[in-house]
């Protein structure tokens, strides 16, 4: 049983009426209190004169152990990080059409979605309103894809193709698009959250009652791909 003990200097105030509300200190000095975290308990028991014991500090230091752990497995993929291996999975391009449901503001994924290379071209059936959250979408091609209602947090779109895609009430939130191909793209009534579109091709994307941050839309202004009137309708100085 391991114990922590530290001192703790004490001062008594003395009153012959309050003792609470008197300035006047002891005149003596009183013997340093002592503190014991005990290991294998938690209550706070007086066992003797200037000892306290507080029980269960293992208990709670291996609490605080397990929200790091939770806390510190986010999948979020920052720019200076490598991109895990291909998925091996025959059927991973299929995955896209059931999304995964656990965490989606956050990034947390059940099962992993590898959509790199997939080619999703004129899907106007399997991939409206599914959650696509962390999905690894480089190189993939969503050409004219019904993506309406779609959920898209942190995923990692870097150089896909998403000509004519139809992002209608859909939800992009932290999502790469670097240098991605969105031509023609609809972003009507879409919340676009910290999204980045560094190198992006935006030529006669529909930008319709489009909800963004004003940092997040100067930042987006500064692509001059976008048309004079998307920038218009966007707010753009």
């Amino acid at each position: 049983m391991a114990t922590i003990s530290a001192a703790l200097a004490r001062t008594i105030s003395s009153s012959p009426h309050s003792p609470l509300s008197s300035t006047k200190h002891h005149p003596k000095s009183q013997k340093p209190s002592q503190i014991q975290f005990n290991s294998s308990s938690s209550s706070v028991i007086e066992s003797k004169p200037g000892v306290l014991q507080i029980k269960e500090f293992k208990n709670a230091a291996l609490g605080l152990l397990a929200v790091w752990a939770v806390s510190s497995a986010s999948p979020v993929i920052a720019a200076n990080q490598r991109l895990p291996p291909l998925s091996t999975d025959p059927d991973r391009c299929e995955h896209a059409f059931v999304g995964n449901t656990i965490g989606q503001a956050n990034g947390v994924y059940d099962t992993p979605i590898d959509l790199r290379f997939c080619d999703f071209t004129n899907e106007k059936l399997n991939l409206k309103g599914k959650s696509l959250t962390a999905a690894l979408m480089s190189g993939a091609k969503f050409d004219g894809a019904d993506m309406t209602e779609v959920v898209m947090s942190k995923a990692y779109a870097v150089g896909a193709s998403f000509i004519g895609t139809d992002f209608t009430n859909a939800v992009i939130d932290r999502v790469n698009f670097g240098k991605a191909n969105l031509k023609g793209a609809i972003f009507k009534n879409t919340v676009l959250s910290g999204s980045t579109f560094e190198g992006a091709e935006l030529q006669d994307v529909v930008f319709d009652d489009t909800i963004i941050g004003y940092i997040d839309l100067q930042k987006l202004c500064v692509n001059t791909t976008i048309n004079p009137d998307s920038r218009v309708e966007l707010g753009c100085r």
